[in-house]
C-alpha cells in the first residue's frame, strides 16, 4: 500500500493539478522506480517555483514529498501553516553545524521520501554547484533509496498563453547508490549531473531574459 498522505498535502496537489497536468500536459515517466514506502531521497532540478509542485502532483498516488525548504518561508504565518500540514521540513541555511538537516535525517529514518534540489535554489539558468546535503542524508540513511527526478518546461507555466508541456521522469542513478568511499559531495555532484542530462538549466520567468541578466549581475557581484 502507498505512504499515507496528509489531507493538506493532498489538498494542495489537488488544487494544482488542474495548472499542472491539465494546462501543463504533464507526462509522467518512470514512476515504476519510487518505492511505496520506505525511505527515499529524491535529487530535483530546480528551474521554476512550479517544480516541487509538478513533482508533487506526478507522484500523488504514489508517495507524499516532503521537501526541504528555505526556513525563512515559514516567516508568513499562513503558509506556514500549509508548509506545516504539507509536512515540509525547514531548512535553516547557517543555523548550526548540520545545517539544520537533523530533521531530515530523522523523518527519512522514519520512512519518509524526502526531495531536495542538489543545487539549492533556482539556477535562474546559470550551472551552480552541487550541494552536498543530498549525499549527507543518504551517508546518514544508507537504507534509504536514492531516485532522480528531472523536471522540463515549467519554466513556462508563466508564459500564458503559451501552453507548456511538462514532464516528470522519475529514474534510478546510473552509477548505483552512494559508493563506498564516495563523498558527500562527489555523490551529489554524480545525481545532479545525472539529472541535468535530462533536464538542461533554463532561465525563469515571464521574461526570462531579464531574469538571466539580474541573475548574472547578483552572481558576479557576489565574486
Amino acid at each position: 500500500m502507498p505512504a499515507r498522505t496528509t489531507k493538506t498535502y493532498t489538498l494542495a496537489m489537488t488544487v494544482c493539478t488542474p495548472v499542472v497536468r491539465w494546462w501543463g500536459r504533464l507526462e509522467v515517466e518512470g514512476l515504476e522506480h519510487v518505492p511505496q514506502d520506505g525511505p527515499v531521497l529524491m535529487a530535483v532540478n530546480h528551474d521554476s517555483h512550479w517544480d516541487p509542485v509538478a513533482v508533487g502532483v506526478a507522484a500523488l498516488r504514489r508517495r507524499q514529498i516532503r521537501a526541504l525548504a528555505k526556513a525563512s518561508l515559514w516567516k508568513n504565518p499562513a503558509l506556514g501553516k500549509v508548509l506545516d500540514g504539507m509536512q515540509q521540513i525547514p531548512l535553516h541555511r547557517g543555523g548550526g553545524p548540520d545545517g539544520g538537516m537533523t530533521d531530515a535525517v530523522r523523518e527519512l529514518r522514519a520512512g519518509s521520501c524526502i526531495g531536495i534540489f542538489p543545487e539549492g535554489t533556482l539556477t535562474y539558468g546559470h550551472p551552480l554547484r552541487a550541494r552536498s546535503g543530498l549525499g549527507r542524508l543518504a551517508a546518514e540513511v544508507p537504507e534509504a533509496v536514492t531516485v532522480n527526478v528531472a523536471v522540463t518546461d515549467t519554466v513556462a507555466i508563466a508564459r500564458f498563453p503559451k501552453r507548456p508541456r511538462i514532464t516528470v521522469r522519475f529514474f534510478p542513478p546510473a552509477g548505483g547508490q552512494l559508493q563506498p568511499g564516495e563523498s558527500a559531495q562527489e555523490f551529489t555532484t554524480r545525481l545532479l549531473d545525472e539529472v541535468r542530462e535530462y533536464a538542461p538549466r533554463v532561465p525563469a520567468g515571464r521574461k526570462p531574459e531579464a531574469k538571466h541578466r539580474a541573475a548574472a549581475e547578483k552572481l558576479a557581484a557576489r565574486s
